[in-house]
């Protein structure tokens, strides 16, 4: 069964309207704004607006824009939606698994996503998708319009935050087949694949202790409850404990929030490279970095160039790294093993289908990526 990316735009925004969100006379996002929220093509966004238009669901007005049409709330469905909602919302042999997650990227999520759909595929089922960017809304949103399409099960990658999402928890509580990736929800009893992020960053540090460093610093968002980050902190400060060296807790800056999926465009980069500017004229005896995720060591290298600095000062370690134009690792790294993590998630979420018990939480090995020094 094809699912098409604009017949999701056009339930959203049904199901916006049936539930009171949108009410007669509001303006529907535009196509940009469309595209932009559902990671597609300004034609597709398009499209779904034009068969909402036909269907008699919105008004477009040129120059203005499209708006809920009179006589819709509480009325018959329309007829195009209903059609839609048929060949959408799956028979019993119709077999769809969602996923859900903040964002991806080259550096990781990618390859996480590859081998979820060919696993998937495998198991005769089809992997649909949605990003939330950060946005709890937009996860509950999510969340929603996959129990509207009738997923069998569904994976996630919960956002960064202090809480936990109620419809997430309403799912696990409901004992829907769900299996979380790349982290873990603590107290909530399902199913986690993730790496050991606490092994990993001991790892990390530790090669730094190993190469003369006694002054090192932590890059990282705030950890506000996300397994991934409180974990990789905790494997950082119990590096120095193992090596019975002292820990300065003014080496750890834990309040950089440019990475984050919500403000991945917007302008807390600059703060936070004005953070990492000011922490290294206070303290410009720390040569050494650990970072909890790659955009942050390239922040970091970047505020170091910007100072004048030779970066061969400087040794900056991260997870999930890129390679240069050489195919060289820029930073020594944390290498997630994102095929055998989409894997296992898929396998998991396949065998609670099949009524069948799953360990709640499953680490995937991870190996470190030394740079060569050249």
């Amino acid at each position: 069964m094809e699912l098409h990316l604009y017949e999701q735009i056009y339930i959203y925004i049904v199901q916006e309207i049936k539930e009171g969100r949108l009410k007669e006379g509001d303006r529907v996002s535009s196509e940009k704004e469309l595209a932009e929220k559902f990671g597609v093509s300004r034609i597709t966004s398009k499209k779904a607006l034009e068969k909402l238009a036909d269907s008699g669901v919105i008004k477009r007005m040129q120059g203005k824009g499209s708006f809920v049409a009179d006589g819709i709330i509480g009325g018959q469905e329309p007829k195009q939606y209903s059609e839609v909602r048929t060949t959408l919302v799956p028979e019993d042999d119709k077999r769809l698994i969602g996923f859900i997650i903040p964002n991806f990227s080259d550096e990781f999520g990618l390859q996480l996503l590859r081998s979820m759909e060919k696993r998937s595929a495998e198991h005769n089922y089809q992997l649909i998708i949605k990003r939330t960017c950060g946005d709890r809304d937009e996860e509950k949103r999510a969340i929603d319009l996959f129990i509207g399409l009738g997923i069998k099960g569904l994976i996630v990658t919960p956002i960064h935050g202090q809480h936990y999402n109620s419809e997430l928890l309403r799912l696990v509580l409901d004992r829907f087949p769900i299996v979380l990736v790349d982290r873990y929800l603590k107290g909530i009893p399902v199913c986690s694949v993730y790496t050991d992020n606490k092994k990993a960053a001991m790892d990390l540090t530790r090669h730094l202790i190993s190469k003369g460093h006694k002054k090192i610093a932590f890059l990282s968002p705030p950890e506000e409850n996300t397994s991934t980050l409180e974990e990789r902190l905790l494997g950082y400060t119990l590096a120095f404990t193992q090596e019975g060296m002292n820990l300065n807790k003014d080496y750890v800056l834990t309040n950089l929030k440019g990475t984050l999926p919500m403000n991945i465009n917007g302008t807390a980069i600059e703060s936070d490279k004005e953070t990492v500017k000011h922490f290294l004229k206070q303290h410009p005896d720390v040569k050494a970095f650990v970072a909890s995720e790659f955009l942050i060591a390239t922040m970091l290298a970047q505020v170091i160039n910007s100072m004048g600095k030779s970066l061969e000062e400087f040794e900056i370690v991260c997870f999930d790294s890129l390679n240069d134009h050489l195919g060289q690792p820029i930073f020594t790294h944390i290498k997630q093993d994102e095929k055998q993590m989409g894997e296992l998630a898929v396998d998991m979420l396949i065998s609670q289908l099949h009524g069948t018990a799953v360990p709640e939480l499953n680490i995937i090995e991870h190996r470190m990526v030394v740079k060569n020094n050249r």
